[in-house]
């Protein structure tokens, strides 16, 4: 607990303002594997403007973001119901990420040992993508300084839901499902 006051504290100090329902997700490029990227542009942007990759994929797509740490209790919970999600939706037009903040806390006392996000989930089941957030400027710019924290995006570049901590697999299913089924109606017919 002494460890997750401390990330809270130092993360607290200077980082950016609160982000809420209906403001327009900051931008992110973050590795998945040495030299290799993915960019929120590729899947969501804001209305009139193209995707970024707009010729090899067209189409606008739900995005869930979920940043975590390999140290975070809550996390390992939330982790394997964010899987069945993940397999439910990955025929559709969602994109889920889960953005591993591990590396960037490495260096804070406590959280030197912590297991390296991409051999750890792979034992635990979890294939869900991985981005590697290794110094932290996105987890800043989302302003999510509590594990774990997650972000809806709509096609549109729009935050449409944030959740922060654990909560009951029953509701959290519920309640994630609700929105990404809401989201996907919007942009079921839309390419641009």
């Amino acid at each position: 607990m002494n460890k997750l006051f401390t990330l809270l504290l130092l993360f607290t100090l200077g980082v950016s303002q609160e982000l809420k329902v209906g403001d327009v997700a900051p931008s992110w490029a973050l590795m998945y594997s040495p030299g290799k990227y993915e960019m929120l542009s590729t899947w969501s942007m804001e209305e009139g403007k193209k995707l970024k990759r707009f010729v090899s994929q067209p189409y606008r797509h739900v995005v869930v973001m979920s940043f975590f740490a390999t140290w975070c209790a809550p996390c390992m919970l939330e982790l394997p119901i964010l899987e069945k999600l993940y397999n439910k939706y990955k025929s559709e037009r969602v994109k889920f990420f889960l953005i591993d903040i591990t590396e960037g806390t490495r260096t804070m006392p406590g959280f030197e040992d912590a297991p390296k996000a991409g051999p750890f989930l792979k034992k635990k089941g979890i294939t869900m993508p991985i981005l590697y957030d290794t110094r932290g400027t996105v987890m800043e710019r989302y302003n999510a300084v509590s594990l774990p924290r997650i972000y809806i995006i709509d096609g549109n570049r729009k935050i449409t839901q944030i959740r922060e901590g654990f909560h009951s697999e029953e509701k959290f299913t519920k309640e994630l499902s609700a929105e990404i089924e809401r989201l996907l109606g919007e942009i079921k017919w839309r390419t641009l």
